[in-house]
């Protein structure tokens, strides 16, 4: 007997044989169980899916001797006759060869007169049926509208948008779904067990990856597999055959992202090109890693999810996903796939790559706009993995840069960026919190003690509420510990400031108690009169440009906009 192929061999010939299509089958078991039976039927979904299969178990199932039945006895004549295709009262049209109205005329409607040879049912299975013509489509909307009660008409497409709208609303129409990789392994499993194949668990959701969804590709895959490795197939195996990236690896390269090894890139990205791996199928894989990074960082319950991770990955993709933010995991997905979309152009793809894997690694440094500017009010630099350290070495491993030679204090540099993001290096050492950082929030000390307690409360305040100590707080007159009372004083002009503050006096005062050891009061004043200082107009706008020039968020600015200066000032 000659081979038959897995796709075919294995195909199901009853609905419970259908694969991830249980919406599908179980309506046409009830539609056959109550004798609802349409006389039209469009079966719509991506290739390999069980369309067609579909479609030829119903018109079993229709013309079985026991029938009309939901399952087919499968040794009848029909049933076998159908299997088989060789059924002179189910006849399979396929579209793609006959387009034109007059081949439709000839086949269909002329011979919807004729009653079934032998069955129950004369079906027309008209397969690929997008390819009809608009005329062809026109010549069959009478015969599908009102067909002779022994023909049922079943059509399959895998775009279902060129089907016209007069047609599908003469039809029932059933909308396939690809199929999950965790449902295709498990067929694969049982088909290579009654096979009698030996094959790795990676290598089966290596197989059901590739396949997209599609049981038959899959299917098919393993049948190219098994002609190279024979009964004893491992994920490398598969990989050859197809072409695939092997996932160690892809997470090898997003690990070496994740530990900021830039070096180690460029050695992967050779070993890429060695293993003739074409370069756009790997960034659509590191794509896919990423979307699966992302996926368990937002649940953490998919990491039992076998499609998400592999359950030989799944040590490895939890230590990463908590290298990476939520937003890291996006802009790879965005680098990588613009990187995909520029290999297709590229003369030196290699090159291509190698810089969308660098890129990625300096996107990790850029922090969220908010967070710097929350930073710098609060005069503590923002420090991102990967930023330089004590040394002032490149993040990528080299030597330190010119500006950061030029530059002996620890100011933050900050880089615009076009995603509304910047990118900081941060400060050589750690800076020590001063409390406050304006001189506006001072107060005269009663005695050591107290002065200690009150800087040690602001201190607390500014690193774990810094927006209400850089909005709210450091813009208090006067900030005065006296005894179980810590008074802010504000001026007249401040009313919003001050109600804000007595929104939040719970949590000032059980900071300063915690510390104090005490019970501490929040006690919320305001100036009876703000005194205007009588001084000259160059006096004060000197005064106020010095003030600003000292500000942290301005010298910030003035390392991005390098060359530019102050020339005036105004109150906003």
């Amino acid at each position: 007997m000659p081979y038959q192929v897995i796709a075919r061999k294995w195909r199901p010939k009853k609905f419970d044989d259908v694969v991830g299509q249980r919406g599908v089958t179980q309506t046409l078991r009830n539609a056959i169980e109550s004798e609802r039976i349409a006389q039209a039927f469009v079966f719509a979904g991506p290739r390999g899916i069980g369309k067609t299969t579909t479609a030829r178990i119903l018109a079993r199932a229709l013309n079985c001797v026991k029938g009309p039945i939901p399952d087919p006895c499968g040794k009848c004549e029909p049933c076998l006759e159908i299997a088989e295709g060789r059924d002179l009262d189910v006849l399979e049209l396929d579209a793609a060869t006959h387009t034109k109205v007059e081949e439709i005329r000839d086949v269909i409607v002329k011979s919807l007169a004729i009653a079934p040879a032998r069955d129950r049912y004369k079906v027309f299975l008209i397969d690929e049926a997008h390819q009809l013509s608009k005329h062809s489509f026109n010549s069959l909307l009478k015969s599908i509208e009102e067909p002779p009660p022994h023909v049922v008409f079943m059509m399959a497409t895998t775009e279902l948008e060129k089907i016209p709208d007069t047609v599908l609303s003469r039809s029932q129409v059933f909308e396939f779904r690809t199929i999950g990789a965790a449902e295709i392994t498990d067929q694969l499993r049982r088909i290579t067990k009654a096979e009698k194949v030996d094959i790795e668990a990676s290598a089966l959701a290596l197989l059901a990856r590739s396949a997209e969804g599609s049981m038959r590709d899959a299917q098919t895959a393993l049948d190219q597999v098994l002609a190279f490795a024979g009964e004893h197939i491992t994920a490398d195996d598969v990989s050859t055959v197809l072409g695939l990236v092997g996932r160690d690896l892809l997470l090898d390269t997003i690990e070496a992202v994740a530990n900021e090894r830039a070096a180690d890139l460029f050695k992967l990205s050779g070993q890429f090109v060695e293993s003739g791996y074409d370069l756009r199928q790997v960034c659509r894989e590191l794509s896919r890693v990423c979307r699966d990074l992302l996926v368990l960082a937002i649940d953490v319950s998919r990491f039992e999810d076998s499609e998400i991770a592999p359950e030989g990955d799944r040590e490895r993709l939890r230590a990463l996903v908590e290298h990476f933010s939520r937003e890291d995991l996006m802009r790879a997905f965005d680098v990588l796939s613009q990187a995909e979309a520029d290999l297709r152009r590229s003369s030196q793809p290699r090159y291509h790559l190698e810089m969308a894997l660098l890129r990625w690694l300096h996107l990790r440094h850029l922090v969220p706009l908010a967070e710097v500017i929350e930073g710098l009010k609060g005069g503590t630099p923002i420090r991102r993995s990967g930023d330089s350290d004590s040394a002032g070495r490149d993040p990528l491993g080299g030597v330190p840069t010119p500006a950061m030679r030029s530059r002996p204090s620890p100011k933050s540099q900050v880089k615009a960026s076009p995603r509304r993001a910047v990118q900081t290096k941060a400060a050589p050492s750690p800076v020590k919190v001063k409390s406050p950082p304006t001189g506006r929030a001072t107060g005269t000390p009663s005695n050591g003690g107290e002065e200690d307690l009150k800087s040690a409360c602001l201190a607390v305040l500014e690193r774990n509420k810094k927006v209400l100590y850089g909005t709210v707080i450091a813009q208090a007159r006067r900030i005065v510990l006296d005894g179980g009372r810590i008074i802010f004083t504000f001026g007249s002009n401040q009313k919003t400031l001050q109600d804000q503050l007595k929104d939040q006096s719970s949590w000032v005062e059980k900071t300063a108690s915690e510390l104090a050891g005490k019970k501490i009061r929040v006690v919320v004043e305001q100036e009876n009169v703000d005194e205007p200082v009588s001084v000259s107009p160059s006096a004060a706008n000197e005064s106020r440009k010095a003030e600003v020039m000292d500000n942290p968020t301005v010298q910030a600015m003035l390392d991005v906009f390098s060359g530019g200066e102050i020339r005036d000032i105004e109150k906003a």
